[in-house]
């Protein structure tokens, strides 16, 4: 890992326009003594204002690799009782909304995109793209869905040591933190349990069982049996089964996944290969009890998304790319974990600037980061914010001429009562 410099910039634009935020001493602590060869230079603030209390939004200007870049950051104290981080969803997870329309759902003062998803299914005809997350989904501590497979996510190449599995959110001690959530699951019927190896995710281990529940939507659950476990675009397994359970019986059985929306109540399991050999020794009237958590976190997320971490503990992870440049969206956490940061870059940057994931990294770290992690970015980064004294909720980010805001599978919100 390469220890990152830290700018001191931020605190002093934020107190220069009078705002009360304040960043924590551990994030202005004096720069490290190596700094990375790919840094961001000449950042400067460019305006500030407060969205509420706890909560400011400003932008940036800054000098990178690939030329001049411009951007956002919403920066929340979460240490003020007023303030807290909602998951921003649609009403399904095979669904996508704009992250305009997500924030004012939820009542939030910013919100940002988040996850990777996925978007297109070009390498399996007639299969339809499901709008869902690569990664797990915690709203309001309640497991949403689990992470699909490495090899099956959308989304650029993550540091060694990651994977879809990690986390950024914050636990219900209120602080934000990364972490790792692992689907713990299983299927018990009378003399036999069985390992669950999904939750309403698009894509599920060869010989695996994927357990869909109404949080899912209408959308077809096909796409949960193609792909491999070495390439998202290998064909769709034609071994297949699925079950419905309902109060812990079997109602229904089927050679292969089916759509439409799954009842509260209901659970649907999709089985590929020795999965669906379990799933066919089932029959209608079976008892089956279906359990399932994400586990891994040392103190329980409240609220949790994926992305791919680039920084750790005030250092880029190895591996993290310095070459390719984009538009991108990043969420960085203070050492003490009450402080978050929401960073995008405008969408000009589609036309020859950006940021590599470095220099990310490198940005995020000048902001007061300690922790950070890329989201999508590109055509889905979004920053939408309720601007002082107006009701509505604004995108206040530039997309790239000619585009319009893209709808994406979740994000990152702010909730300031």
């Amino acid at each position: 890992m390469r220890r990152i410099r830290s700018h001191r910039w931020l605190a002093a634009g934020l107190a220069a326009a009078g705002l009360a935020l304040a960043v924590p001493a551990s994030a202005v602590a004096a720069p490290a003594a190596v700094a990375p060869a790919a840094a961001v230079g000449d950042v400067q603030l460019t305006g500030t204002q407060r969205l509420a209390s706890g909560v400011t939004l400003a932008t940036f200007r800054a000098t990178a690799s690939h030329g001049t870049v411009t951007g956002e950051l919403v920066t929340a104290d979460l240490a003020n009782p007023h303030v807290s981080v909602a998951l921003l969803r649609p009403d399904a997870v095979a669904q996508r909304e704009t992250v305009s329309e997500m924030t004012a759902n939820a009542h939030a003062v910013a919100g940002v995109n988040a996850d990777y998803f996925n978007i297109d299914e070009s390498q399996h005809p007639g299969v339809a793209a499901t709008g869902s997350s690569d990664g797990p989904e915690v709203d309001r501590g309640r497991a949403i869905k689990a992470a699909v497979p490495d090899k099956q996510r959308f989304g650029p190449a993550m540091a060694p040591g990651t994977s879809t599995r990690d986390v950024i959110g914050v636990g219900v001690d209120g602080r934000a933190r990364l972490g790792t959530l692992t689907l713990a699951g299983s299927i018990t019927t009378p003399g036999h349990r069985y390992a669950l190896a999904g939750l309403n995710q698009y894509a599920v281990a060869e010989g695996g069982i994927d357990a869909f529940t109404s949080a899912w939507g209408a959308t077809s659950r096909e796409r949960a049996v193609c792909g491999s476990d070495t390439r998202r675009g290998d064909p769709c397994s034609t071994d297949t089964a699925e079950v419905t359970i309902r109060h812990g019986r079997v109602t229904a059985v089927a050679d292969a996944p089916g759509a439409g929306a799954i009842p509260a109540g209901s659970t649907v399991l999709v089985g590929r290969e020795a999965g669906a050999d379990t799933l066919r020794g089932l029959h209608v009237g079976d008892p089956v009890h279906v359990s399932y958590r994400l586990a891994g976190a040392r103190v329980p997320f409240r609220v949790a998304v994926g992305g791919a971490p680039i920084m750790r503990d005030g250092a880029t992870l190895t591996g993290v790319d310095d070459k390719v440049a984009a538009t991108r969206t990043g969420a960085g956490i203070s050492a003490d974990g009450r402080t978050l940061y929401l960073m995008t870059t405008d969408g000009l940057a589609e036309s020859g600037s950006g940021l590599t994931l470095a220099e990310e990294a490198d940005l995020l770290a000048g902001f007061g980061a300690t922790d950070g992690m890329n989201l999508d970015g590109g055509g889905s980064t979004t920053c939408a914010a309720r601007l002082p004294g107006s009701d509505d909720v604004t995108l206040v980010n530039k997309l790239p001429v000619g585009a319009a805001e893209r709808p994406v599978a979740n994000g990152l919100g702010i909730v300031a009562r």
